[in-house]
């Protein structure tokens, strides 16, 4: 079993199967304790549902923050949840398992995402570095001597890596992702209009009308939200443009991760990136315009892998098919002990 465990969402790849499953990483608990309501089943589409509408005795939590595990045991109770209705269906009861974590997290981080899958019922678990696995997932030639590159966009990191033979050669990784370009929205709506709004809404025009470069072909939404004012419900309509300039400072955090990256490599590497291009994965690649900004800072081609949201994923279900090749390159449970 793969587990691509994202900020926003968790994939879940089994072998030969392919994605069985993709759904928010979101828990509904009960306040005040790490009780999950439901009899343990608020999780994913559910749990997202209740962000931001919550009454006052159930929380909607986010447990990983910044790629990373931020609340041990709701994390626990969601991977468990995952594993036991991936393996519902199945014979094998502790499955091996392989999950992606971000290329910078530290040791202390790598220790929580073992133990935490191991709590929820693996028998073997073993962490790749996403950048690694999106960039099997999109195809690239990585175990090629040849320079591929990828920048991997989620909700809470942005992973960028040049890999050569099967492993990393330069990577960086920034957290700054979709979550910020979701804060940025609701900063603007504060600033331009007084007008607050929730996580959910500020997705959702990120999703219909968010573009990184305005593209001079102007979209409109209305938009919901409590005036911070009066205090009371209101709605107002934004453009495409607007937000487009609320997004650049996100935006340009992220490019500037890709540019520094670049100036790092070898000149050998740089030479073959000329040709080969960056391959962007992850949901911030489906951003309007964001492939024509990294090529007007770079130079180079940029294209966006065939399904970027899946790419991390399907990178795992491979990894799962050549485990015994490659499983010495990988960190798993028995290493740290």
């Amino acid at each position: 079993m793969g587990i691509d465990l994202g900020t926003c969402n968790t994939l879940v790849c089994v072998r030969g199967e392919g994605i069985v499953l993709n759904e928010p990483s979101v828990v509904a608990v009960q306040k005040g304790t790490n009780k999950v309501i439901n009899n343990g089943n608020a999780v994913g589409w559910v749990a997202k549902e209740m962000l931001g509408k919550t009454p006052g005795s159930i929380t909607a939590i986010r447990p990983l923050k910044d790629g990373v595990i931020s609340d041990f045991e709701i994390t626990e109770a969601m991977l468990s949840y995952f594993i036991r209705k991936v393996n519902g269906r199945r014979p094998f009861p502790r499955p091996r398992v392989v999950i992606a974590v971000p290329s910078g997290i530290t040791a202390v981080e790598k220790r929580a995402v073992l133990d935490s899958a191991e709590r929820a019922g693996a028998r073997r678990v073993y962490l790749v570095e996403e950048p690694l696995a999106a960039g099997i997932g999109a195809n690239l030639p990585i175990v090629e001597a040849t320079a591929s590159m990828i920048v991997d966009i989620g909700g809470g990191t942005t992973e960028v890596a040049v890999m050569s033979l099967a492993d990393i050669a330069q990577c960086e990784s920034v957290r700054v992702a979709g979550d910020d370009l979701d804060e940025a929205i609701i900063n603007h709506m504060k600033k331009a209009y007084n007008l607050l709004i929730g996580e959910q809404t500020a997705e959702r025009i990120k999703i219909e009308i968010g573009t990184a470069v305005p593209d001079g072909n102007a979209r409109t939404m209305e938009v919901r939200g409590r005036d911070m004012i009066s205090g009371l419900p209101r709605k107002t309509v934004v453009t495409s443009d607007e937000i487009s300039s609320a997004l650049q400072e996100p935006l340009n955090a992220i490019i500037e991760t890709v540019t520094r990256t670049l100036e790092r490599l070898e000149p050998e590497l740089a030479a073959d990136l000329v040709e080969n291009g960056i391959c962007l994965a992850g949901g911030g690649a489906l951003l309007r315009g964001i492939a024509q900004v990294i090529h007007d800072a770079t130079g180079l081609d940029v294209r966006i892998a065939d399904d970027p949201l899946t790419c991390v994923a399907r990178g795992t279900a491979i990894y799962l098919e050549h485990l015994e090749e490659w499983k010495k390159t990988m960190e798993s449970d028995l290493d740290a002990l």
